[in-house]
């Protein structure tokens, strides 16, 4: 048997509590004669670093004893010990909270830009299979639009009709911003596709180009690393 709830809890951040939607899931397993309860955060904010390896000591002193609280509360209330489990790209779990992953030189790694912008870009890479709609990529030149937003460019949409490919490739300044963006343009993508339009067609009508003005033209590979600030 086994039984999973996700739920909210508060962050507290220069003297303010917010309520952060999914910061906790809570699972029971309960197999022939072994019983476990596991505990998983999805916060940087019980850390001395932050994910992207910036020093965050104010968030960590009011965070961190929190959580170590709720830990040992519940190692108490179960009669059980508290077991660490193995570390993620992200943390490293401890019998107190997560500690931050630290290079060879003991300082934090940028986990953020090294393992979860490139697991955020994924699906903007790769068509889901079994499913139809255009390539998510192409080899050589495609022709593109830059996709603006309240702060600036959130990212990319491309078109390639040799590839019969199109997707949109979010900037790594623009974070989630630019990622949920980029997840409204593969919708509309995928309605242009099941209407039958070319590549370059759906680039065109999605983003109101007037036919004497050409998007710009760029190697897909050189269009990634603008993306990525390079």
């Amino acid at each position: 048997m086994s039984a999973h709830i996700k739920g909210s809890g508060l962050v507290i951040v220069n003297g303010d509590d917010t309520v952060v939607e999914g910061l906790f899931s809570l699972r029971v397993s309960a197999f022939l004669n072994y019983t476990g309860v596991s505990l998983e955060t999805f916060s940087d904010a019980w850390m001395p670093h932050d994910l992207k390896g910036r020093a965050q000591p104010a968030v960590h002193a009011t965070n961190a004893p929190r959580l170590a609280a709720a830990l040992r509360d519940l190692s108490e209330a179960l009669d059980s010990e508290i077991e660490p489990e193995d570390p993620t790209y992200f943390g490293e779990p401890t019998e107190t909270g997560v500690a931050n992953r630290l290079r060879t030189d003991s300082t934090p790694w940028d986990v953020w830009a090294g393992f979860e912008i490139s697991a955020r870009t994924e699906i903007f890479r790769h068509t889901p299979t079994f499913q139809p709609g255009y390539r998510r990529t192409a080899d050589g030149e495609v022709q593109y639009v830059p996709v603006h937003g309240e702060h600036g460019v959130l990212g990319y949409l491309w078109a390639s009709d040799a590839a019969n490919a199109a997707s949109f490739e979010p900037r790594d300044a623009a974070d989630e911003e630019g990622r949920q963006a980029g997840l409204m343009w593969l919708d509309r993508l995928n309605s242009a596709y099941e209407r039958g339009l070319a590549p370059s067609q759906a680039l065109a009508e999605l983003t109101g180009l007037p036919a004497n003005n050409q998007p710009n033209r760029l190697d897909l590979t050189y269009l990634r690393e603008l993306a990525r600030g390079g």
